[in-house]
């Protein structure tokens, strides 16, 4: 994807990520955008929040859709973009589990 202008990550440790958002608005800079939160059980079994992020594009497509709106940032920015969300930890390129039918 180097035609998109979207850096490259080295998925062992990516210089950058891509959380999906909740609206599809382009925002500046330094706007607020609410990214996906999702609860998982914790260590101690307490249900706790979690934001996603993709090494890529391509993974975040895959696990969510072409229709996921979604935000690029540093990986070195992205606990003080999540500071206050209510997030307790990031999960880098989940596989989601699709319903069973």
């Amino acid at each position: 994807m180097a035609s998109s202008g979207i850096p490259q990550s080295n998925p062992s440790n990516p210089e950058y990520l891509v959380l999906p958002t909740m609206s599809g608005v382009r925002l500046a800079a330094d706007d607020d955008v609410e990214v996906t939160l999702v609860p998982m059980a914790g260590t101690d079994g307490q249900e706790q929040l979690v934001a996603l992020a993709f090494t890529s594009v391509p993974l975040l497509v895959e696990a969510m859709g072409e229709q996921q709106p979604w935000v690029v940032l540093p990986s070195s920015e992205v606990e003080d973009a999540l500071r206050g969300s209510g997030a307790r930890a990031v999960l880098v390129d989940p596989r989601l589990a699709v319903d069973a039918e």
